[in-house]
This record gives C-alpha cells, structure tokens and sequence, in this order.
C-alpha cells in the first residue's frame, strides 16, 4: 500500500519526526524548485549570496543534528557537471556545515551498482518516501511506500551508494571545480 504526500507542510513534518537518521538519494541532474534561481545566477555570475532561501533548511539541520540525529545524501551526478551541478556541489559546503553528510557518486559509477533513476527518501530505513517530479523537473509531493520487500531494496540501494560516494570536499576537488 502506498499513500501520497503534497509538498508542504507534511514533508516537512518528516523532517522533524524521525529518530536516528534520514537518508536521501537524489538521482537527477536537475531540479526545479524555483527558489533557488536568483542564487544560481549569482553562482554562474561569480557574484556573492547569502543564499537567503536556504536558511530555514540550514536552521533545521543545525537543530535537528544538535539532538543527535544524521542527516545524509548520496547525489548522482553527471560528467562533465552541469551548471545545476556545480552549483549544488558549491551550496552543499553549506549543508554539510550545517550537518548532513552529502556526498557524490557519478552516473557512471551508480549504473555500475545498479542503483534506481528515482529520488527517495529513507527515515530511520524504515520509512521509505519515493519523490515525485514532473516532466519539468518540478516536486509533485511524495510516495510513502509501505512494502517491507521495497523497503528492504531501498536500504541496500542506499548502503551501495554510501560505500561508493565521494565525500563533497573530496569530489569537489577531483573535479577541479574553482570556487565550490
């Protein structure tokens, strides 16, 4: 059985609710949230920014991590990196400062361990959120997926992505990426 989340304040409730660790796996090499463009401009632009539509995010990893909770991400990224790519590799210095664990793996590399084309979230690898997105690259909200047999793959998907990432520090220097 299955059951769907819109975006909002459900999700973001998922954020808050789990006890020891909240895994994401991102799979695109785009994403369109909207939000977050004007930084990206500035980002391409060599200009600064404070990124201002980052900081609740940031605020609730410095909370909830303070409580000895994990925060980890394994993002499967393109060669050569795209724009987006680059941009989400620099914005993840702020992240992991904040604390959660990003961390890298090529599409290349995750073919090689055939982990999925979707994006989903992970909670206490109990709780499984497969995330939806339109034709745009657009967030449609959530699946929460109730079947212990996915739930299990999901797991193993997660622990082969984590033992093949690079740490963000480490991928951003092997891809020679100046100001990230």
């Amino acid at each position: 059985m299955t059951s769907f989340i819109p975006p909002g304040p459900e999700i973001r409730r998922l954020f808050h609710s789990f006890e020891h660790t909240a895994y994401r796996l991102e799979a695109r090499d785009h994403y369109d949230a909207g939000y977050e463009n004007e930084s990206m401009r500035r980002f391409l632009a060599g200009e600064p920014d404070d990124l201002p539509w980052m900081r609740t995010w940031l605020d609730m990893l410095r909370e909830v991590t303070a409580k000895g909770r994990r925060f980890a991400r394994v993002r499967v990224v393109s060669l050569p990196l795209n724009d987006y790519s680059r941009f989400g590799v620099w914005c993840a210095q702020f992240t992991n400062g904040a604390g959660e664990d990003i961390r890298y793996l090529t599409s290349d590399q995750a073919d090689a361990v055939d982990l999925p084309r979707h994006d989903y979230w992970l909670f206490d690898s109990r709780k499984l959120v497969r995330m939806l997105f339109d034709d745009n690259d657009v967030f449609l909200g959530g699946e929460v997926v109730d079947d212990a047999d996915e739930i299990v793959k999901h797991n193993y998907w997660r622990d082969a992505a984590w033992h093949h990432a690079m740490r963000r520090d480490d991928f951003a220097i092997g891809q020679h990426l100046g100001r990230v």
